[in-house]
């Protein structure tokens, strides 16, 4: 059922102004009029998510109980012209953390969505058979689709936009989860796929909570609104301003995407490989998954996300494989399939990484997790009872392992739980070969080579995730190798990221035009998108904030506090064996004086919990009633 929206006159007029509630078990959706207060205190994307879950997920849901929801926003940036301001967010509780998670996607879609004037749209309950929902700027409809089941992603968008166009006025852009998410695999992903680029929700499995909710898809049907800005002149100035710098500063992604990152990264001795037992492969080896060898032997075109220049995104083809026009694995992606699991095939590591996106599985996850149980298996934990595909180096079995996960078949069925979970079957010495914190695999950046990710991944509302910190100040030499002002560093990037992720702009863009922190720049953007007058202090009090209601979500969920501000064992007690970052790690006692350090910053008290004194000072005491 429809119901058409109301008209917003209140807020600045990039917002369209809204929120959508999708009620799946009845097929029933309502607007709610987004409160102009909280535009100013949560900006958008991140900072809306953020809100729909602490106010719509009871403290004791579990993450595939209908009770929790997916959330869709954008920000006041998306279809202004601030560069790369093309991503959506996808916020739920986590079926791997169990707290608050948000994830971030490109591609087309979250700029359609902006053109419906919904500035989030957030589905509840569940839909009584397997089905897709169909949003436009009336409302939303929960259409059944049994015949979408166990089909892949790319088959997935493109049927849901055959079937929806049908029934529309107007383009539709849909994003969709494959059988991994109908299959609850714990890090089940949503892919967008559209003619520029393909987009991924990634981490955390946002495919899984769609598919505990028996939706296969979510599409966007193009409206009339288009955002306003309110100083358009200044706001056009700013963005000419930062064009150079922007193209200049990100010309490695230009040429090689992120798997550019594997060759300097490794020269670091900062790559994880067999499961982070060491941090450095031989050249050749890195070579044989470089960026540059991709790009000579394997890369067809260039694709970029809407209003984005840089064009990091390429499709590659490999004939041997049966591989045409498939997303190229970002650097992540390599770190966790290829060098954690120890497998230097480039085309089977192709292989296994398209096989993911077409089921639908985060690559890092699924990367680690499969690094875990081969040394498991190394080490005796497992046999070849359990899986003949355990053994480091295994290509075949590496492509076999994703098809057993999305489908949990055998042993899969076990992996699809990921880690941690996996860990717990086992032997307690399990634990020690962990690489990850509260639930979360760690992504690609060294938890003991950069002290900034140690305080970083340990102080994550996310878990193992690196957009919380961000890594990319520290391969510059900042907070590399001291803990001195690294507490005071992390936090501040973490505002840096919560904003980013509230205004929906490409982090790449973001650090390579504007800066890698918060300045005086994205003040600049915000007042001229906005008409609003806020200083450099309170943007960066926006992020903070933000940061403070998800910590919050997760103190309330229980799975916040200093025991769980934590690492996993071989970071924190077995140093980094050789290579150029020989003798690194965090031992406990160095973690321990970094959170002092961290929650006296943060004004939180020494449990990690933030006071009542803070939430005030930040403007959101009522939200810890």
């Amino acid at each position: 059922m429809r119901r058409r929206r109301r008209s917003v006159t209140d807020l600045p007029s990039v917002y369209g102004g809204e929120s959508l509630h999708v009620h799946l078990d009845d097929d029933e959706s309502e607007v709610e009029t987004i409160d102009p207060e909280d535009a100013r205190r949560f900006l958008g994307g991140n900072g809306f998510a953020a809100k729909a879950v602490h106010d719509h997920v009871p403290t004791d849901a579990d993450p595939f109980d209908p009770e929790n929801v997916v959330a869709f926003t954008v920000g006041p940036m998306n279809g202004t012209p601030f560069q790369s301001t093309s991503r959506g967010v996808v916020g739920f509780v986590s079926p791997q953390t169990n707290g608050f998670f948000d994830s971030t996607f490109g591609g087309t879609f979250p700029r359609a969505q902006k053109t419906t004037g919904f500035e989030s749209v957030v589905l509840h309950g569940a839909a009584d058979e397997l089905s897709y929902v169909h949003v436009d700027e009336e409302g939303a409809r929960v259409v059944p689709a049994p015949d979408l089941a166990g089909l892949g992603t790319y088959e997935t968008c493109a049927e849901v936009e055959e079937l929806a166009a049908a029934d529309a006025d107007n383009d539709v852009h849909v994003i969709a989860a494959g059988p991994a998410g109908e299959n609850l695999v714990r890090f089940a992903c949503l892919l967008h796929d559209s003619e520029m680029r393909e987009g991924v929700a990634g981490r955390g499995g946002a495919g899984a909570v769609l598919g505990s909710k028996n939706v296969k898809a979510v599409v966007v049907e193009e409206g009339d609104f288009s955002p306003d800005p309110a100083a358009d002149g200044d706001l056009r100035s700013l963005v000419g301003s930062r064009m150079q710098p922007l193209m200049e500063e990100t010309e490695m992604l230009q040429e090689y995407g992120t798997a550019g990152l594997v060759n300097p990264i490794n020269e670091m001795g900062k790559l994880g490989r067999r499961n982070n037992r060491v941090e450095h492969s031989p050249r050749e080896e890195a070579e044989a998954i470089s960026g540059e060898l991709i790009r000579e032997e394997y890369v067809t075109e260039d694709t970029t996300c809407a209003n984005c220049a840089v064009a990091c995104g390429k499709h590659v083809t490999v004939e041997s494989e049966g591989v045409t026009d498939a997303k190229i694995p970002e650097f992540e992606s390599l770190f966790g399939t290829a060098t954690m699991t120890d497998v230097f095939d480039v085309e089977r590591v192709i292989k296994a990484n398209d096989l993911c996106d077409q089921l639908g599985m985060d690559t890092i996850s699924w990367g680690v997790s499969v690094a875990f149980a081969r040394e498991c298996y190394d080490e005796g934990l497992l046999d070849d009872d359990d899986c003949p595909h355990l053994a480091f180096g295994d290509a075949d079995g590496l492509v076999e392992l994703a098809r057993l996960t999305a489908h949990r078949e055998g042993f899969g069925d076990r992996l699809a739980e990921g880690s941690f979970r996996l860990a717990a079957e086992l032997d307690d010495e399990a634990e020690r070969y962990l690489h990850g914190t509260k639930g979360l695999e760690f992504a690609a950046h060294s938890p003991r080579g950069l002290k900034g990710m140690s305080i970083g991944y340990a102080t994550s509302t996310r878990g193992g995730s690196h957009h919380d910190t961000r890594p990319t100040p520290q391969y510059d030499g900042e907070h590399a190798e001291t803990t001195e002002g690294t507490p005071a560093f992390a936090a501040r990037t973490q505002h840096f990221t919560a904003l980013g992720d509230s205004l929906t702009q490409c982090r790449f863009v973001s650090e390579g035009g504007y800066d890698k922190r918060v300045t005086d720049r994205y003040r600049d953007a915000i007042n001229a998108a906005t008409g609003w007058d806020l200083s450099t202090d309170e943007v960066e009090r926006i992020g903070e904030r933000i940061y403070n209601l998800e910590r919050l979500i997760n103190v309330e969920r229980g799975v916040a506090r200093r025991e769980t501000d934590t690492l996993s064992h071989r970071v924190m007690h077995e140093p980094i064996p050789d290579g150029p970052a020989e003798g690194m790690y965090c031992p406990p006692e160095e973690l321990s004086a970094m959170l002092d350090e961290y929650y006296e910053f943060r004004g939180w008290d020494d449990d990690g919990i933030p006071t009542a004194e803070r939430l005030d000072a930040l403007d959101m005491a009522e939200l810890a009633d």
